[in-house]
């Protein structure tokens, strides 16, 4: 195999269809980690949070909360059920991905994320930016879109093909937005902050709504490279509609990397840094990743919520006294999602530099 920029300038995909021995590029060989990647991993036992419940007037609603928050100040994501969003938007938003990906490849990069073939942007479909010759590259394709605000959407890097991607991502992540107001609330809620809407207000009229399609290609040798490395999400929360029938996303707790169950039509709640910083360390961010497959590819579409680029955000007053000092220093969330991409292409964590 050639240079680092011979391989990147494939996509994984097409990759993936020329190999025909049991090999992958050096540049997707993860180092130290073989052991890791070889153990057998236990299914995580995160709970599933029924949406409806949370907010009914009943005894129900007090059991979902007390589910919600350990499942917030231990794992950091979970799954969610009677959430709203129709189980045929679900599937067809799935669908249209699918068949993105099973496009002629000059007809996907006409969405490329590089201008010129060199210039790298975030939006649009390629792979993540190389910022090293040592960086470790993930086994997988995506595509990334920028969803809100509406007025900044690029739609000429939104697929026409398959004809109904445009209205259906329009709709699945119009849904979804309510979903994330709705959990944000019950999660000011948990904190006995005195507005439910805390985490709702902290977005900002520009707060950003961007949606990553990803696919996973077969991979010859799944024990020796990641999906997606190690991280935590530089979001608010997550919103992530998984694979139905391929498994491979691995949450890390207490040093012990556990499967993340597939619920078919829940949606996965992960928690993101920003979140973790404005609760005070209160709701974690958890480090995940996502394993290959050597029989089967594997897709996923996430929605991603973050606070408005502008904006600084910081632990909650509310959350901070004596016994409980602030964890975290304050910081513009444009500075810390630049960190966050530095970082993710090192393997590190940009969260831990704000700690006090």
């Amino acid at each position: 195999m050639g240079s680092m920029g011979e391989v990147r300038a494939m996509m994984v995909q097409e990759l993936a269809n020329v190999l025909g021995k049991p090999e992958v590029p050096a540049q997707y060989v993860v180092r130290g980690h073989h052991s890791q990647q070889l153990a057998t991993a236990i299914a995580a036992p995160i709970p599933v949070i029924d949406l409806r419940s949370l907010f009914t007037e009943d005894g129900a609603a007090t059991n979902e909360a007390s589910k919600l928050r350990a499942a917030l100040e231990s794992w950091g994501l979970f799954l969610l059920s009677n959430h709203g969003v129709e189980t045929t938007m679900m599937d067809g938003m799935m669908i249209a991905s699918r068949e993105f990906f099973k496009r002629p490849l000059e007809d996907k990069k006409r969405y490329t994320n590089l201008i010129g073939g060199e210039q790298f942007q975030f939006e649009g479909y390629g792979n993540d930016q190389v910022r090293s010759p040592d960086q470790i590259l993930d086994w997988s394709d995506r595509l990334y879109l920028k969803v809100e605000p509406e007025d900044e959407r690029r739609i000429a890097l939104w697929p026409t093909h398959p004809e109904n991607f445009r209205n259906i991502l329009h709709n699945f992540t119009t849904k979804c937005g309510g979903v994330k107001d709705d959990l944000l609330r019950a999660m000011a809620k948990l904190l006995k902050l005195d507005d439910d809407n805390y985490f709702v207000d902290q977005l900002g009229e520009k707060a950003e709504t961007n949606v990553r399609c990803s696919y996973y290609p077969e991979c010859p040798r799944p024990e020796l490279v990641f999906g997606l490395k190690p991280h935590s999400d530089g979001t608010v929360l997550t919103l992530l509609m998984v694979d139905d029938s391929v498994g491979g996303l691995q949450v890390l707790r207490d040093g012990v990397w556990w499967d993340v169950p597939i619920v078919p039509h829940t949606l996965l709640v992960i928690i993101g840094d920003q979140t973790e910083i404005m609760s005070n360390g209160f709701f974690k961010s958890p480090v995940h990743r996502v394993l290959t497959n050597a029989k089967k590819e594997r897709l996923s579409v996430a929605v991603d919520y973050s606070v408005d680029h502008e904006r600084e955000i910081e632990p909650s007053a509310q959350l901070i006294d004596e016994k409980r000092p602030a964890l975290y220093m304050k910081v513009k969330v444009k500075d810390y999602i630049a960190g966050l991409y530095e970082h993710f292409s090192q393997g590190t964590m940009v969260i831990d530099t704000l700690q006090i």
